[in-house]
């Protein structure tokens, strides 16, 4: 670090966490209230809970900050709720309804279901036009560009109100002539517009893809540059030396200018920096393959490290469109604290995804909720302190949890408040495991060869149940875990993707020489770009990857290999990196059979310098931590056990505690199952362990509950 302090924001659908950071390796956390209307009025709510805490003022922090970094929930939400900007499309004629035929199929899961309704569409049919040109997938010119079929799009564009247009022909990323005279044409006559070029925002082949990732990005660029311009200028008035950097979902910082242009970037960039903060959790015990989920209020994310990567998508369904840029994969639930019990037509209890949100939030939050969530279940269980979250500034209503299971859950099927609420768990429980089982077990993955890995407020409570469940006996869980994406930002790095179509097979020197051109001509772009923004070459780093098939395949799937001048020799390299990866994916490979390049990318990162480990202090031992007992439930027939519960802020390094037990930390509960063991480690995460009862630990812990 630079300068004093590094701030780090995430906005959630529930609550936005802040993450400050200090030169001397401080590092603390903050939470408040998300505010969807006005994202940035959280921003200024968490600053001005932050002065209130600490005395330093925002403008203090900012000015003195070398980086302020947001993720952003605000592309998301357009998304989710259908309020992204009045969009246009200009297609190649006949073209115009790919984004409407989808290949001729649903989503996979859905694509045998004849009730499944289709998605709603980003551009509605009468602002999708089809001009007159055409490309052949050589490259070369059938049909030349007819400009007043654009200028006569753009004039039904204007009557009708559009605010961003998306342009892509057919086989535009082999000659991308007509989409960009047909951009200048856009500019001239629509100036206060946004405008998408399909063959600039996603050089890759595959028009329906292509289309569909230029229009969701045209859908949401207004939206994302009107909230960077809100931002920017709230920083800029505290004083910022440095612009704002926003996280995206590739795992890496980008500036504003580029969110605002390439904001299909910004989707999901929340929970895509997880990965990297668990990769740093893990470092001091090598761990690399780490499983890290995130509970929050109202979703439940997961994300995978192998071998020290986070697991990267490209070409998947995303909320019902195809996006094609590279994602981290996450795989979202809605499964969170505000998930809603309700009980099915066949008298089943279910939980979620319909959730409370912030507003009106759970029953037991006393701000008009009354339908019962799986915090109102939490607090009955005896998990939470009945005397408030985020250190008591967040007061819990038991009696309201209560009579929200009970009249909506309880009566109706005829059990006690106590088993409604074990219930409730149980089965939001086994919905995250599923979903776990989604990144691990059906991608060819064995979760007990994983770690995992606790972030978000709430999956503390659930994080040993989960564990078990999959059969993994080690779990991470920072101080930091209920704001670790925020965490994950500010020691995460810039990172750029760059791409191109390379149509070509893996066969004698021309196709040699035409990859490596390509990725040094990507490359050399990448890192003039790195170096406009501040970063020498000794700082950049370069990972490639390759979209290969067998010739006659449909689909290709991405090889990821380390930069190397690409040579005849070298193509073995290539094909034998393919042959394992389509062995890893699909169980066999066909050494014999003749390899393709579809397309190529070369992601370039820009290292920034990290802030300081969290270090605590060598602990008294757990009994110098004990608050007290609370009666908690961690049987189905609602059996309560007087348990030990710790105030985390007093647990120094070296101290152990062994289950059933709770550590209350400002911004989270920890449940200790039976079983389990968790030990405090001078970086400041909990390690547990499932492991039998050492003798001495369960005469300890049992001599703790009687002094109690």
């Amino acid at each position: 670090m630079q300068n004093q302090y590094r701030l780090g924001i995430d906005a959630g659908g529930t609550f936005t966490d802040f993450i400050l950071a200090d030169r001397s390796g401080g590092v603390r956390i903050f939470k408040a209230l998300s505010t969807p209307q006005d994202p940035t009025r959280a921003i200024r709510n968490g600053l001005a809970l932050i002065e209130e805490e600490t005395g330093i003022t925002p403008r203090e922090i900012v000015s003195n900050a070398d980086l302020c970094i947001n993720g952003t929930t605000v592309g998301l939400n357009a998304l989710i709720q259908h309020k992204g900007a009045r969009t246009g499309l200009i297609a190649t004629a006949g073209h115009q309804d790919s984004i409407e035929i989808r290949l001729g199929h649903k989503e996979d899961g859905y694509r045998y279901d004849p009730d499944y309704p289709p998605a709603r569409m980003l551009v509605p049919r009468y602002l999708r036009r089809g001009v007159r040109e055409r490309v052949l997938s050589t490259g070369a010119v059938h049909s030349a560009l007819n400009e007043e079929d654009v200028r006569e799009a753009c004039r039904h564009f204007l009557a009708e109100g559009v605010e961003s247009v998306a342009i892509s022909f057919v086989w535009s990323v082999l000659h991308p002539a007509h989409e960009r005279r047909a951009g200048e044409i856009v500019r001239e006559m629509m100036p206060g517009v946004r405008l998408t070029l399909g063959s600039a925002l996603y050089p890759q082949v595959r028009e329906y893809t292509r289309t569909s990732t230029a229009i969701v990005n045209a859908y949401l660029a207004p939206i994302l540059a009107g909230y960077v311009e809100k931002v920017d200028g709230y920083f800029q008035s505290l004083g910022a030396r440095a612009p704002v950097r926003y996280f995206q979902s590739n795992g890496g910082l980008a500036l504003g200018r580029v969110v605002s242009d390439q904001s299909v970037y910004a989707i999901n960039s929340g929970p895509a920096s997880a990965p990297q903060a668990a990769l740093y959790l893990g470092e001091p015990w090598g761990m690399e393959d780490i499983i890290t989920v995130d509970m929050g209020g109202t979703s439940f994310d997961i994300t995978l490290t192998r071998n020290g990567r986070a697991n990267v998508s490209k070409d998947i369904d995303f909320l019902r469109y195809r996006i094609g840029i590279p994602m981290i994969q996450v795989e979202t639930l809605g499964a969170g604290g505000g998930s809603i019990g309700w009980i099915d037509e066949m008298g089943l209890l279910q939980m979620g995804p319909q959730s409370a949100g912030s507003e009106p939030g759970p029953a037991c939050y006393d701000q008009g909720g009354e339908q019962p969530t799986t915090t109102d279940a939490n607090l009955v269980l005896g998990y939470l302190n009945p005397d408030g979250l985020v250190g008591g500034r967040l007061p819990l209503n038991v009696e309201k949890a209560r009579r929200a299971i009970e009249t909506h859950l309880a009566k109706p099927l005829g059990i006690s408040v106590e088993k409604a609420a074990h219930g409730m768990f149980t089965i939001v429980n086994n919905n995250m495991v599923n979903a776990i089982r989604r990144v691990s077990v059906e991608r060819g993955y064995d979760p007990r060869d994983f770690v995992l890995n606790c972030a978000g407020g709430a999956t503390a409570a659930h994080i040993t149940a989960l564990a078990r469940e999959m059969g993994i006996r080690k779990v991470l869980i920072s101080k930091l875990a209920s704001g670790l994406c925020a965490f994950g930002q500010i020691i995460s790095d810039v990172k750029y993707n760059y791409m191109a179509p390379a149509p070509v097979r893996l066969e004698g020197a021309e196709a040699a020489a035409k990859l490596d051109a390509l990725f040094k001509e990507l490359e050399a772009k990448g890192r003039a770009d790195l170096a406009g923004d501040g970063f020498g070459a000794e700082r950049v780093s370069v990972l490639r990857s390759l979209d290969m098939r067998y010739v006659g395949q449909v689909h290709e799937c991405t090889v990821s290999v380390e930069p190397f001048e690409v040579t005849e020799a070298a193509l073995e390299r290539l094909k034998a990196a393919f042959h394992a990866r389509h062995e890893e994916l699909y169980t066999y490979s066909e050494p014999g059979s003749v390899v393709e390049v579809v397309n190529v990318e070369s992601a370039l990162t820009g290292a920034v310098d990290k802030p300081a480990r969290m270090t605590i202090a060598a602990g008294q031992g757990a009994h110098a931590a004990l608050a007290g007992t609370r009666e908690m439930i961690f049987a189905a027939d609602g059996t309560q056990q007087d348990t030990p519960v710790y105030e985390g802020a007093k647990l120094g390094a070296g101290d152990r505690i062994l289950g059933p037990a709770v550590i209350q930390e400002v911004t989270t509960t920890i449940v200790i199952e039976p079983g389990w063991t968790a030990e405090l480690d001078p970086t400041g995460v909990y390690v547990l362990t499932l492991a039998e009862a050492e003798p001495a630990l369960a005469e300890t812990a049992a001599a703790l509950t009687e002094d109690a």
